[in-house]
């Protein structure tokens, strides 16, 4: 039995992936309504899943939510979690996951920071980059279901590199996003049929992953929610903690975190981070 803990629009599809290659999940999510649908035993507490399952994933929000789930009086620490190993897929900040670490420690846990790389798609072909610190003990024992859910695995054995490349890999996927948005709302003020100018793009210059992934909710504003925009501002703010830490300024980033942060303004935080596009419509 394995435990799973946050049924948002990314946790939902790595449970269904892992669900499809035959695994037996005992699944906990803040609002049960979201866990209604999987096949999928629905557990009532966290302290339910963790006292029935070996190996317990969390895929939450922040680094607010997973502190609250390990630690609340009935949360997952509230038990005897001796060698039960806690995967947590979530992107958290860099400083919170040290203290994870600690926490899982004391309680004879182990915790794995995995933070993935890729959205609602790619998780449901299992077909996710999985970067992952920790034991290496503990990551050997869990390997088969990393593979279960990701194409690319990588490991680190130092506590939060992992974290900190996905932000960084974020940096780069908020960037080539807000840069795309802003490239076709360009064209389309200056005459170009919109289907033409993405066309263009895909075979020039905006030729990348993150088009390719995001074609068609462009050509048809079909913002419904795979990635969104509060997640990318908020792992953008990570992002400059980082860059602080390190006494290294952030150009680029400092650039696109705040024009997230206008879609927060604006009211469109919940929807894909795609619709960024939007604000570049309207500013033409």
């Amino acid at each position: 039995m394995i435990g799973f803990v946050g049924l948002g629009n990314l946790g939902r599809a790595i449970a269904n992936r892992l669900i499809s290659k035959g695994h037996r999940l005992l699944v906990w999510n803040r609002t049960r309504q979201k866990a209604e649908g999987l096949d999928a035993r629905i557990a009532s507490s966290l302290k339910e899943v963790v006292s029935e399952a070996e190996v317990v994933f969390l895929c939450l929000f922040d680094s607010r939510a997973v502190k609250a789930v390990l630690t609340a009086k009935e949360g997952l620490l509230s038990e005897d979690v001796k060698d039960k190993v806690i995967i947590d897929l979530s992107t958290n900040h860099f400083r919170d996951v040290l203290n994870f670490y600690r926490l899982c420690e004391e309680r004879g846990a182990h915790y794995l920071e995995s933070p993935v790389l890729g959205s609602v798609v790619p998780a449901s072909q299992g077909a996710l980059t999985v970067l992952t610190g920790g034991e290496r003990k503990a990551y050997e024992r869990v390997k088969p279901l990393l593979q279960d859910i990701g194409r690319h695995l990588f490991y680190f054995e130092k506590p939060t590199v992992a974290t900190k490349m996905k932000l960084i890999n974020n940096l780069t996927l908020g960037s080539f996003m807000a840069t795309l948005a802003e490239a076709i709302a360009l064209a389309e003020d200056a005459g170009i049929d919109r289907s033409e100018a993405i066309e263009i793009l895909s075979v020039g210059g905006g030729n990348s992953l993150v088009l390719n992934a995001k074609r068609e909710k462009l050509l048809k504003e079909d913002f419904s929610t795979h990635f969104s925009n509060a997640l990318i501002y908020k792992d953008l703010h990570c992002l400059q903690d980082l860059a602080f830490e390190m006494k290294r300024p952030l150009f680029t980033a400092s650039v696109v975190k705040e024009l997230f942060g206008e879609t927060c303004k604006e009211g469109f935080s919940d929807e894909d981070f795609s619709s960024i596009y939007k604000l570049f419509k309207r500013k033409g």
